[in-house]
């Protein structure tokens, strides 16, 4: 009978760390098969409650960034053009462009802020605020 126990207490001993090791392969792999660049756009407070913040990256639409929220995602490294405009744009103000050339494994962090000559405009950071994320938008 003590034999058996032994056998029992082992065989899931093993099974536990098999699946820690599992488990802990998968996260590194999940981590590690975003390639290219961690882009970042968060909303400045001084943005009205009801204003959302519309993004655009090369023209595709990607997220409407509302208050406490910010958009998260992983973009190819080179060349691209960010793109902001209020959402309802009740001043008809035109959507301002930024053009940033990311390289691979680098973090790019903006901040959506409000200028009263322009409207919205990308600042680059360095730091990133806390903040949901943003919903996606679908593919148009």
């Amino acid at each position: 009978m003590n034999s058996r126990h032994h056998f029992t207490s082992k065989f899931f001993q093993s099974l536990v760390f098999a699946c820690a090791i599992f488990i802990t392969g998968t996260q590194t792999q999940a981590r590690e098969s975003h390639t290219g660049a961690r882009l970042i756009v968060q909303r400045a407070p001084n943005f009205g409650t009801e204003v959302v913040v519309h993004l655009e990256i090369d023209g595709r639409k990607v997220a409407d960034i509302q208050r406490d929220h910010r958009y998260e995602g992983f973009v190819s490294a080179g060349r691209h053009v960010l793109t902001v405009s209020p959402m309802p744009n009740v001043e008809r103000r035109r959507p301002t462009s930024l053009g940033v050339t990311m390289r691979s494994g680098r973090t790019y962090i903006f901040t959506a802020t409000w200028e009263p000559d322009r409207g919205v405009v990308l600042r680059r950071t360095t730091t990133s605020v806390e903040a949901a994320p943003a919903k996606p938008l679908p593919p148009h």
